[in-house]
């Protein structure tokens, strides 16, 4: 049962919210982000109470010879919508991640496997490629290194569009293949494996970097193979000697590469940052579906069976090809479900 005090104060602070708005005082900016995250909760309560009131209401005329029959004939259906739109309620009442309506980075490293490693990180980044251009967003790749046969050393892509990192946030970990690589003659089934990281954008009130802080070194991209990109010392290194992270940007432009450079740094100071006070709040963290622990094995693609199993939540779907042609919807749904009812127990506990 959800105290009424809690959903009396959310109801007064949205209230005061309109008025503010309606009168024009205030922070307009800040009002209407306010307003507009407490709406659809807001929405949920009223409907949850206008079922609650009429149950009352039905359940005071079962007393009332003239009104007894209706009473019984509304109460079933009234009572059998009651548990859905708790659990709604519930739904919107769970704490937001401030990150979730963010951009994000999104970066992939193949691990074990060699070369067919490096060329199941490419069929990753077409995949999430492919996700995102459904989705309506925009992606943006920012630094790729190639392999000779056309896999990936390593990607950083910038993806921009609405609630990015709440459909992308659970990507994070280490994905399996299971297939026999084009590099193989034997046909024999080879297991290999990449690992994705999803990053919320950091905006520039999250963190501040102290210029002494860095050091910031030009070069000359290269390419696949080696070969250069450009003939100029555009490439930018910057060195983060804090934390030792290191970032690089290999636009053609130094001035861009350095803004970019920069972005990339922030967003994952902000993601070390958020993993700090995660672990803190939390220390069965790496227990949750959306712990983005990287080094954990999320997800298996199976090539010879058609299979994808994602392992956190015994998840298996026989339409591989869907998925990496972009498919996702079902997998991300799935993981989102899954996280908010490890939440609401935690909740209800």
């Amino acid at each position: 049962m959800i105290a009424e005090h809690t959903l009396l104060q959310i109801t007064q602070r949205f209230e005061f919210l309109e008025a503010q708005m309606a009168e024009g005082t205030g922070d307009i900016a800040v009002l209407a982000k306010e307003y507009s995250d407490l709406k659809p909760v807001v929405d949920q309560v009223r409907a949850y109470q206008t079922v609650v009131a009429d149950i009352a209401e039905a359940r005071a005329m079962l007393d009332d010879p003239d009104m007894a029959e209706l009473a019984q004939e509304e109460l079933p259906a009234l009572e059998a919508a009651l548990p859905e739109l708790e659990h709604a309620l519930q739904l919107a009442l769970l704490p937001k991640d401030a990150a979730d309506a963010r951009p994000a980075m999104l970066e992939i490293r193949p691990g074990t496997g060699g070369d067919e490693a490096a060329l199941f990180a490419g069929d990753l980044l077409r995949m999430y490629q492919r996700y995102a251009e459904t989705m309506g967003w925009t992606f943006d790749l920012i630094e790729q290194q190639a392999t000779e046969l056309g896999g990936i050393k390593e990607v950083t892509a910038h993806i921009k569009g609405d609630n990015v990192f709440a459909r992308l946030k659970y990507e994070s970990g280490v994905h399996r293949v299971q297939r026999v690589p084009t590099t193989e003659s034997g046909g024999r089934v080879h297991t290999s494996a990449a690992t994705v990281a999803v990053l919320p954008e950091a905006e520039d009130v999250d963190i501040q970097i102290d210029p002494g802080d860095i050091r910031i070194d030009t070069m000359r991209a290269s390419g696949a193979g080696g070969q250069h990109v450009n003939t100029t010392d555009s490439a930018v290194r910057i060195t983060h000697l804090p934390t030792g992270l290191v970032v690089t940007s290999s636009e053609k432009s130094q001035h861009r590469n350095r803004e970019i450079a920069m972005q990339v740094l922030k967003t994952r100071l902000y993601d070390l940052e958020r993993d700090r006070v995660d672990s803190e709040r939390s220390a069965d963290r790496k227990a949750q579906v959306g712990s983005g622990d990287r080094s954990e094995r999320i997800r298996t693609y199976n090539f010879p069976q058609g299979r994808m199993t994602d392992h956190r939540i015994n998840l298996t779907l026989y339409k591989l090809d869907a998925v990496m042609a972009g498919d996702l919807a079902d997998i991300v749904d799935a993981l989102t479900a899954a996280d908010q009812a490890e939440k609401l127990a935690a909740m209800n506990g």
